[in-house]
């Protein structure tokens, strides 16, 4: 297990969110900085939480499952995690395939109302 820890600025950066996105982490206990005096230190366990928070939200999981998500790994286990997960994914994999047909209707619509439009002038 590695020995590294980042500063809050460091992990700010490191992961390219904002100060008030991190503290925000931190306010919601997704992230438990150990702390000296009031400087904030990260571990090998805080970085690779952020590590799943962010690319949690890049799959567009709310906080809170992210969090519920993170304990189940604290409270019962990896194994639990990853059935979770699974359960997680697949139902956001059918809501994204939806939104994903949407967004294709919409662009089937929008171009054939430009491409009237346009053959009008």
């Amino acid at each position: 297990m590695s020995d590294e820890r980042l500063t809050f600025k460091e992990m700010c950066t490191h992961f390219d969110v904002t100060p008030r996105t991190l503290r925000y982490y931190e306010y919601i206990e997704l992230l438990t900085p150990e702390k000296e005096g009031r400087t904030r230190f990260y571990t090998h366990r805080e970085i690779a939480r952020m590590t799943l928070i962010l690319r949690g939200r890049r799959f567009g999981f709310p906080l809170e499952e992210i969090r519920q998500w993170l304990e189940i790994y604290e409270q019962q286990g990896t194994t639990a995690q990853m059935q979770t997960w699974v359960q997680y994914a697949t139902r956001q994999l059918e809501a994204l395939h939806k939104q994903r047909d949407e967004l294709d209707e919409t662009i089937a619509d929008l171009t054939r109302l430009r491409d009237e439009s346009a053959a009008q002038i």
